[in-house]
């Protein structure tokens, strides 16, 4: 294995996610938001990431809140490389740690008790495995919603915190008691779990080498409106496996965009997440277990002698 090619393939890609992360998005801004209805009759998240100048400062957060979101560089350190803070803060995680947490929500708008119930419940799907949860507040929540135009967006996970207390951290355009059961399922759901820490699955690289670029660039264009660079962010440019916590890629998946089979090189569609799914619940339990779930998925350290493995080299 050459070494000094992997290191700098390494850094490359690192510096590819800086370039994306970046962009040029400023609170408030957007560009990267499907404004309206598409051609297509539905409108897709854009994940929202703050201004280059507080990422550094929100990558410390997150790692404060849970040492586990840190990046591991191990082979880059043991090559004497030393990266930049930007560099560690676009591939920090967001995660809020497996101690149990409410965290507050209010909403921008005056909205009627019902429908901020029926949202909070949905939020609240994901306690089914995961000990955060979430719970409206009469002043400015931890997470804040509107229902104004531009789309739907999340900010992720610990991000939210470095969100100006007069913004919103989640957009739920146009969500009223009358928009369908299915789409509370389909948005909410996924806009929670960006709060959550969740990125977007379809980004996952097995996920995004399925997509013909020049296919979805127009795909995107027509039915969306986004340029080619809101299309590499928001679809093309895929995550780097090494800072996530994750399953397997997983197309079904609440957090994977539902893509059509005529932007794809195997001419099959990614059927995209229409509500949690079961990995997602799984996932969700692993790393914010509830009290005394700590262990999901593992068996007790002890056994019955007769499991005993001998081992004879």
């Amino acid at each position: 294995m050459d070494t000094n090619n992997t290191v700098r393939e390494a850094l490359m890609k690192i510096a590819q996610l800086a370039s994306a992360a970046i962009g040029d998005n400023q609170y408030g801004g957007n560009r990267h938001s499907a404004n309206g209805p598409s051609k297509t009759g539905a409108q897709v998240c854009t994940l929202r990431m703050l201004p280059e100048r507080m990422l550094v400062d929100a990558a410390k957060t997150a790692i404060k809140i849970n040492p586990v979101n840190a990046p591991s560089f191990g082979p880059l350190v043991a090559a004497g490389l030393t990266l930049k803070p930007m560099h560690i803060a676009v591939v920090t995680s967001k995660y809020w740690g497996p101690t149990p947490r409410q965290l507050t929500v209010s909403f921008m708008e005056s909205a009627d008790q019902d429908l901020r119930t029926r949202i909070l419940s949905h939020m609240n799907a994901w306690t089914r495995t995961a000990c955060v949860s979430f719970v409206e507040t009469e002043g400015d929540g931890d997470v804040r919603i509107s229902r104004d135009p531009g789309g739907y967006w999340s900010y992720l996970g610990t991000d939210i915190l470095h969100v100006p207390k007069n913004r919103q951290t989640m957009n739920l355009e146009a969500f009223t008691m009358n928009t369908p059961e299915s789409e509370y399922r389909r948005v909410v759901r996924h806009e929670t779990g960006h709060t959550l820490g969740f990125p977007h699955e379809h980004m996952r690289p097995d996920l995004v080498a399925r997509i013909d670029p020049d296919k979805a660039y127009a795909y995107f264009l027509e039915n969306y409106g986004w340029d080619q660079q809101t299309v590499d962010e928001q679809v093309l440019t895929a995550l780097d496996e090494a800072s996530l916590m994750g399953t397997p890629a997983d197309q079904t998946s609440i957090m994977c965009y539902q893509l059509p089979d005529s932007i794809t090189r195997d001419g099959e569609p990614i059927l995209g997440g229409t509500d949690v799914n079961e990995t997602d619940y799984a996932f969700a339990g692993q790393i914010y277990p509830k009290p005394g779930e700590a262990l999901i998925g593992r068996r007790s350290d002890e056994w019955a002698p007769s499991e005993d493995v001998h081992v004879h080299l």
